[in-house]
């Protein structure tokens, strides 16, 4: 299987998830079938069936987190020397040559992309277009609404 890029941080954040999974969600939906269960029949019964598909979603999240983390490759941005080039992890200033606005993301995995907080996918359009860059290249990035010129500002490793 292919490795799977994600941060330190991003890892820690699915190593959490994967421990509220087993010892907090997995707990809950046993006693919630186990109560359904002493309501009696089970064919007519829609909390029986509803915590039933409750587990199923919570077993097959914790196969999921379990084999992105068995999969993970951990990549420290803070211990990476790429010159100054943009990477994986990498902290990234841009701006918008047409509005001039200005924008900071950091590049992450697909798993840890969240644009509310400034983290892009490194499958992203703008990602893509950005990986191998240095301050004051110019990217042009194809969005919906037409080509974007992005000029990179500034890149860090933090």
């Amino acid at each position: 299987m292919n490795k799977v890029p994600l941060t330190v941080a991003g890892a820690e954040k699915l190593r959490q998830e994967l421990q509220r999974l087993k010892t907090v969600d997995r707990p809950n939906v046993i006693a919630a079938i186990a109560e359904a269960r002493s309501h009696g029949d089970l064919s007519e019964n829609a909390e029986y069936d509803a915590a039933k598909e409750r587990q199923g979603f919570i077993e097959g999240r914790i196969r999921e987190v379990e084999s992105k983390l068995s999969n993970a490759q951990i990549i420290d941005p803070k211990l990476l020397d790429a010159d100054g080039r943009c990477v994986f992890g990498a902290t990234v200033e841009l701006e918008d040559l047409d509005t001039g606005d200005t924008v900071t993301y950091q590049i992450v995995g697909d798993d840890e992309a969240d644009i509310k907080e400034g983290k892009i996918a490194i499958s992203s359009p703008i990602a893509r277009a950005l990986i191998g860059k240095f301050a004051g290249d110019v990217a042009e990035v194809q969005a919906p609404g037409g080509v974007r010129e992005l000029e990179l500002i500034d890149v860090r490793y933090v």
